[in-house]
């Protein structure tokens, strides 16, 4: 599509006749996102009015949420292997120019602090307490009791940002960096909270941990509490005080795509919660693209 081609539409998009509208806002988003730049640009006329401009942003919108979701829906036909990938394109919904690097940057020097201070001869048990002191004591980062169910404790820039976040968000940044420190930790789902398994070294056997049972966990780590250590027991006391039968889910690792799509679930009750329905039902579309919710 030509500029010109591009710029006949824009001249079209206040058209009085919401049919017209509907078919030329259809069009100019099939275009994807290369034609922001000449809408963005359209925005800025101070003599276009209000619904001209109020469509611009609809379409801009509509643009960015298409550009989302195909992300996600390659980030899932390629297996959903890369958890920060799947944890990034969630963040880029609220925050489209986000930079992406910069959270690695910041992701990579927490990682350094836990690096330098872990060794081969260190036990399990040892080097988490090691991680959990450099994430929690020296960067600071813990649960956000207070205001739990805010948007913001579900994308990974504004945990980063305000050392906050829920239970899904904390294991997320942690398995991350368990990951890239060759540590074998892997999320569990569990009901009302998650929590993270560390698997016995000789059992890992890639990245997709929806392989692995609960026999190969030596422990579980709390990251929504400051990295308790968990065993069997202290999960069957937490569902039986939920009053939950106990299922083999709640106990083995589950696949970063499951924690994905919980993640997004999240969002979408969240938002639910403020009373934002739009935002609410498009976050339950693009967790309807990674498939059913796991309980």
């Amino acid at each position: 599509m030509s500029e010109n081609e591009l710029q006949a539409l824009i001249t079209l998009i206040d058209d009085p006749d919401e049919g017209v509208y509907s078919q030329v806002r259809d069009k100019i988003v099939s275009y994807g996102d290369h034609v922001v730049p000449q809408l963005e640009r359209a925005w800025e006329y101070a003599d276009l009015g209000d619904l001209f401009r109020d469509r611009i942003e609809d379409i801009l919108h509509s643009i960015h949420l298409k550009v989302v979701a195909d992300r996600l829906v390659a980030w899932k036909e390629t297996g959903g292997e890369d958890l920060l990938e799947g944890a990034l394109i969630i963040s880029r919904y609220r925050y489209p120019d986000m930079d992406e690097q910069k959270v690695k940057a910041r992701l990579a020097s927490i990682r350094q602090d836990i690096w330098l201070e872990l060794n081969d001869h260190l036990t399990a048990f040892e080097k988490v307490r090691v991680f959990n002191h450099i994430f929690f004591q020296i960067h600071g980062f813990k649960g956000n009791k207070r205001n739990y169910h805010a948007p913001q404790n579900s994308y990974i820039n504004e945990v980063l940002d305000s050392k906050k976040g829920n239970p899904l968000s904390l294991a997320i940044i942690y398995q991350v960096l368990a990951e890239d420190l060759n540590l074998p930790m892997r999320g569990v789902n569990l009901p009302n909270h998650f929590v993270l398994a560390y698997l016995d070294e000789d059992s890992i056997g890639g990245a997709d941990s929806g392989q692995q049972g609960e026999e190969n966990i030596l422990f579980y780590v709390n990251a929504f509490s400051q990295g308790d250590i968990l065993g069997r027991n202290e999960i069957n006391e937490f569902l039986e005080k939920l009053k939950i039968e106990p299922r083999a889910s709640f106990y083995a690792p589950c696949s970063n795509m499951d924690m994905i799509r919980r993640q997004l679930n999240n969002l979408a009750n969240s938002y639910h919660k403020q009373g934002d329905s739009e935002r609410s039902q498009e976050l339950g579309t693009l967790r309807d693209l990674l498939g059913p919710v796991v309980d």
